[in-house]
């Protein structure tokens, strides 16, 4: 096996399942905090370990359209606040026209007071969604979700194309728009604005219809949904196994993610389910008949990417049991936020793949690509290159009147 210097070094793209559950953990983080300082750390981890090991895939520049959408979730929560959120005591920022309601619609207000802690509680739930959204961005980023596919257990092998299809969606939509819009600037079409964006919404249709068209043909031509026969019993009892494991994983998800909740309902559920689910699972996969080729490593990095996003989410559950006010705090002043240790240690350590993970093969090529490239020769090198290379030619060959056909060639060139 090897060592964790040799494979850090070694261009290879990292398990996908790795990157997945550093993102869960970043996001557990976020879902649990309104502290601002937490959520902005969060992001600033995400996006160093992003930048530092992202490939040049297309599916790579997913994390800059989930910051985008993270902006716009901001910007529409912060506008509905002021719009329609009910007063709330504070310092008067400014005061809108108020609407009056009819009496059926009670407790909603349209208007009035703006007040400093109803838009700094609207900006930080903004902002604790879009930290939730730019680590699926940064799992789509990092993760190559074809090659997750390969990752799943076989009895899951039809559910995981569907999860890997939708995880795709994504990815492949930016990549379209992306081209599409480059093709209408060349032609001299307009691609932005409303009337851009509508003249570029149908060729992306077509180019997602086209995508689906080639993957039916190549699931029919792998033989896509073969199965082995087995007994009617083994079937009830892998059924129940699954689906009740997969329920407990879901509700323990649920409890791990949402600290108001029972203690019962987070790691107890969670463990109870992936048992039932793993046992499940492993009975299942006898009816699926199908092989593996070359399937990724799971190796030193791999561990230390997983291990250091479980820590980061136990290390902000523990300061929900230790110190609850630490992650929902009272927002204003915001010189008097506190800053727990110990989720700030989780954080850091969920920093640390950007530097013990293999770089991405692809990166590497392009980057020594670029460094191989010839210099430009500067503008005195390149007005004395012609004169040497006419000097050059005298001396070696006498010159005729009319000269051969690749001096005239030259000599138009220079």
């Amino acid at each position: 096996m090897p060592s964790l210097r040799t494979d850090r070094v070694i261009p290879r793209g990292l398990h996908p399942g790795a990157w997945w559950i550093w993102a869960i953990g970043l996001a557990t983080i976020a879902s649990r905090t309104r502290n601002p300082l937490l959520l902005l750390l969060v992001l600033s981890v995400t996006g160093y370990v992003v930048s530092a090991r992202r490939s040049n895939a297309p599916w790579a520049r997913a994390f800059a359209v989930f910051l985008k959408l993270g902006l716009v979730v901001i910007t529409i929560r912060t506008i509905a606040q002021v719009v329609l959120g009910t007063p709330t005591p504070g310092t008067v920022l400014f005061t809108l026209p108020e609407v009056p309601l009819p009496e059926w619609a009670a407790g909603v207000t349209i208007g009035g007071p703006v007040t400093a802690p109803s838009v700094m509680a609207a900006v930080t739930e903004g902002l604790r969604l879009a930290t939730v959204l730019a680590c699926i961005g940064a799992a789509n980023a990092l993760a190559n979700p074809k090659r997750l596919l390969k990752t799943l257990p076989a009895a899951l092998y039809e559910v995981g194309v569907a999860l890997v299809v939708a995880l795709s969606f994504a990815p492949s939509l930016v990549t379209s728009v992306q081209r599409i819009r480059a093709a209408r600037r060349l032609r001299g079409r307009p691609d932005r604005g409303i009337r851009g964006m509508i003249s570029v919404a149908m060729p992306v249709l077509e180019d997602a219809l086209e995508r689906s068209l080639s993957l039916a043909a190549a699931m029919d031509s792998r033989g896509y949904g073969r199965r082995a026969e087995i007994g009617a019993l083994t079937r009830r009892v892998t059924a129940v196994l699954t689906l009740g494991g997969l329920l407990g994983v879901a509700v323990g998800m649920y409890g791990l993610l949402d600290g108001s909740g029972p203690a019962a309902l987070g790691l107890p559920a969670l463990l109870t389910g992936l048992a039932a689910a793993a046992i499940g699972l492993a009975l299942a996969g006898r009816r699926t008949v199908r092989s593996r080729y070359r399937p990724d490593p799971w190796r030193v990095p791999e561990w230390i990417t997983a291990g250091t996003g479980i820590l980061a989410a136990a290390g902000s559950i523990a300061i929900g049991f230790v110190d609850p006010a630490a992650l929902n705090p009272t927002l204003l002043p915001l010189t008097e936020l506190p800053l727990p240790t110990l989720a700030v240690i989780g954080l850091l350590a969920a920093a640390l793949p950007a530097w013990v993970t293999p770089p991405p093969a692809d990166a590497v090529r392009s980057r020594a690509t670029s460094t191989s490239r010839p210099s430009e020769p500067t503008a005195q090198e390149g007005r004395a290159a012609p004169q040497d290379r006419a000097a050059g030619r005298s001396a070696a060959e006498p010159s005729t009147v009319d000269g051969t056909a690749s001096d005239r060639v030259e000599e138009a060139t220079r």
